[in-house]
């Protein structure tokens, strides 16, 4: 990127710059706007940790945010989604500065005021995205330490969804829905095999996999091979679990509103299987 011709200077964070290729761009950065007016030209390669919204709708929400953004907490936001892309090492989608911007404000403000959102997909969170969690917490220690707020631990799991939905250019909504499908239906698999499921173990971390890659897999509309002469078999040997496979698929279908193909349901019953055996 070479030199962007200043066309506005919103805050010491964000400017309005010329861009050879996308016309108007929001540039994001610490400090980027300091002592800078316009007309004077920016030197990208100069700005450390920059980030250029381009797109037109994001460029308008997220100056809609700016009056409502304490100067102090916009750069820890802006610090913590730099950390966030030195961590994934990704190319996020754009959105997540107006979202996630828009949710930290909120939740530093309510943290201040002494209010807490519980999480209840905490668990869920942790066991789906992993990697996304690990990140969400960091960025969590770095906002207690830069502001001294400290931000409840339900706080992650809504972060690392954020990260998730940025990494993968997935519609928040819809990361969310399938985040409470999972915890649906592991509570229906719980419910049905009286028994409850340690949530740090590995049990639980298969279980939410295998779901989470089935609900992957019919989103994406995915056919599985079906193996025939085994499901027949199931059917006979394993009743239980083949009878609530094809509960938890159907709570799928209508979650999802797309089919399931029948092989999931054998796939599933396996899965059902081995874990009610670990618990007899």
């Amino acid at each position: 990127m070479a030199n962007l011709l200043i066309d506005k200077v919103l805050n010491n964070n964000v400017l309005i710059a010329k861009h050879p290729s996308y016309e108007e761009v929001v540039l994001i950065g610490k400090g980027i706007g300091f002592n800078r007016k316009r007309g004077d030209y920016i030197e990208t390669e100069e700005v450390e940790k920059l980030f250029v919204l381009k797109s037109e709708k994001e460029q308008q929400n997220y100056i809609k945010l700016l009056p409502f953004i304490d100067h102090d907490f916009l750069e820890v936001i802006i610090s913590a989604i730099n950390l966030i892309q030195e961590r994934t090492h990704a190319e996020l989608n754009e959105h997540i500065h107006v979202s996630l911007t828009d949710h930290l404000m909120f939740a530093l403000t309510r943290a201040t005021q002494g209010m807490e959102m519980r999480n209840p997909f905490l668990v869920e969170t942790k066991a789906l995205y992993r990697h996304e969690y690990e990140v969400a917490a960091e960025v969590v220690q770095h906002i207690n330490e830069k502001t001294a707020i400290t931000l409840p631990v339900g706080e992650i799991g809504f972060i690392a969804l954020h990260i998730h939905s940025a990494i993968t250019n997935k519609n928040l909504s819809d990361v969310n829905q399938h985040s409470q499908l999972v915890s649906r239906l592991v509570k229906m698999v719980e419910e049905q095999f009286e028994i409850e499921i340690d949530k740090e173990g590995i049990d639980y971390m298969r279980l939410v996999r295998h779901l989470r890659f089935a609900i992957d897999r019919v989103v994406k509309g995915e056919k599985v091979e079906e193996p025939e002469k085994i499901a027949s078999l199931l059917k006979v040997e394993y009743p239980v679990c083949y009878n609530l496979s094809w509960k938890l698929i159907k709570v799928m279908q209508q979650s999802l509103k797309q089919k399931v193909f029948d092989a999931e349901a054998v796939y599933l019953t396996m899965h059902l299987q081995r874990l009610q055996n670990k618990f007899k």
